[in-house]
């Protein structure tokens, strides 16, 4: 998962922002909530997972599996008939891998105020091809400021993660030197 700049083997023609950018409605039930009332953070997070899928694909031309979920911000409740709108991009890419940019927004079905947001989360998605292996994918170009920035911050949260994973792998080998089993 390297960042574009340093995969020169992928001479894939790059895609602007927009080109994969979807939103997903969905009016909420009571099959949906959760003992509380309120609607399920699952089904939520099912419908988060829904749209990057779909951006996901768009944006590299096929099948993308969910390889992570970062920072998932449930910023207010869900109720039943609220309208959830989710909105999804592709933020960076790397050589297979994507990360996904998600906002959450939702409004009363029956009222013409303005939606407000409810959740946001970052998804990192990996195309595969036929036999599941990891395939490239076309870089992203950013069209708007605001997509300069995403792309920014989806390179600091790469950068995180992938930190985050060599100390974690660090300390398990440390602990299996020193005998330590889990």
């Amino acid at each position: 998962m390297t960042d574009q700049a340093t995969a020169p083997e992928n001479d894939l023609p790059g895609k602007p922002t927009s080109a994969s950018r979807t939103t997903l409605s969905h009016i909420m039930t009571a099959s949906d909530t959760n003992l509380l009332g309120t609607v399920h953070g699952g089904v939520i997070m099912k419908l988060v997972d829904d749209a990057a899928g779909a951006v996901a694909g768009r944006h590299s031309g096929g099948p993308a599996v969910t390889a992570s979920m970062d920072e998932m911000a449930f910023l207010a409740p869900v109720r039943v008939g609220d309208l959830v709108h989710v909105k999804a991009q592709c933020n960076w890419t790397g050589r297979s891998s994507m990360e996904i940019g998600v906002r959450v927004l939702a409004e009363r079905w029956n009222e013409s105020a303005p939606a407000t947001q409810v959740g946001s989360a970052y998804l990192v998605f990996a195309a595969v091809d036929a036999d599941g292996k990891p395939r490239s994918v076309p870089p992203v170009i950013p069209e708007t400021e605001q997509d300069r920035r995403r792309f920014q911050e989806a390179q600091i949260r790469r950068t995180h993660r992938l930190a985050r994973r060599r100390a974690i792998m660090e300390l398990r080998e440390q602990r299996a030197a020193d005998g330590i089993s889990d």
